[in-house]
């Protein structure tokens, strides 16, 4: 197996994102930095801003959606265009075959992206077929009350017998094993809960990582109440449809 050192350079990331304008450029840019990392795709998920101009000027990749069509599918498209530049390159090279894995990366982290490597070493190690991102307590005040976490915590325990610390994280590196055990992947916002389950059933191995990052926390009025409504309805369904079943006792 070869370390992380020969393994430079052999990460993709993809960041779904949608008017972000303000912080995608940084994102970009800290990713960017990293020296695992070889390519960034930003899908554009139906933005009213600038969110893909910035982000192709900041040196990115760039595919858009006409109309928001949700994180997951956001994914998806990325994976893709990865995949298609991959094939690229192999036709050119055959020995530049790429991406050993896969980096899903929220796109308002700006510059605390740069912390980012700690997620891909024990997968490009063959540690881990999945990291996740557990982050810090976040500087900007907000947030619910932890329902969502308890319901996809609770969920994916009672499916795989793996307790999350952070079951939402969207911060992820992945193998291409681990991407392919997860698709298609679960619609709406219960796709970080969906992947975690996936994955490990698939008898894959996933890992916790403490990252430093920041990133905007949805805030208490009522357009947050609504994010958190959907959150919760897109993380049941996507436990439901997995088996879990939490009207049954024991």
């Amino acid at each position: 197996m070869p370390g992380v050192s020969a393994m430079a350079s052999r990460v993709a990331a993809v960041v779904p994102c949608k008017d972000e304008a303000d912080r995608i450029g940084a994102t970009v840019a800290a990713v960017l930095a990293l020296p695992q990392v070889r390519r960034v795709v930003v899908v554009d998920d139906g933005s009213t801003d600038a969110t893909a101009h910035v982000a192709r000027e900041a040196g990115a990749a760039v595919v858009i959606h006409a109309r928001n069509r949700g994180k997951a599918a956001a994914l998806e498209t990325g994976v893709r265009h990865v995949r298609e530049l991959e094939a690229v390159s192999a036709a050119t090279d055959p020995d530049d075959a790429w991406p050993a894995a896969l980096l899903f990366v929220d796109g308002d982290l700006e510059e605390t992206a740069a912390a980012l490597g700690v997620l891909t070493d024990a997968v490009l190690e063959g540690r881990a077929d999945m990291t996740i991102a557990t982050l810090p307590a976040q500087i900007t005040a907000g947030g619910g009350r932890g329902l969502v976490v308890r319901l996809a915590r609770r969920g994916i325990e009672r499916l795989t017998g793996f307790r999350a610390v952070q079951p939402l994280s969207g911060m992820r590196c992945l193998s291409p094993a681990a991407y392919d055990a997860a698709s298609p992947l679960a619609r709406g916002w219960g796709v970080e809960t969906a992947l975690t389950v996936d994955v490990l059933r698939a008898g894959l191995r996933v890992l916790e990582v403490p990252c430093e990052l920041q990133h905007r926390v949805s805030g208490s009025d009522w357009r947050g109440q609504l994010h958190r409504a959907a959150q919760y309805r897109d993380v049941w369904l996507a436990l439901v449809r997995r088996g879990w079943r939490p009207w049954h006792r024991g």
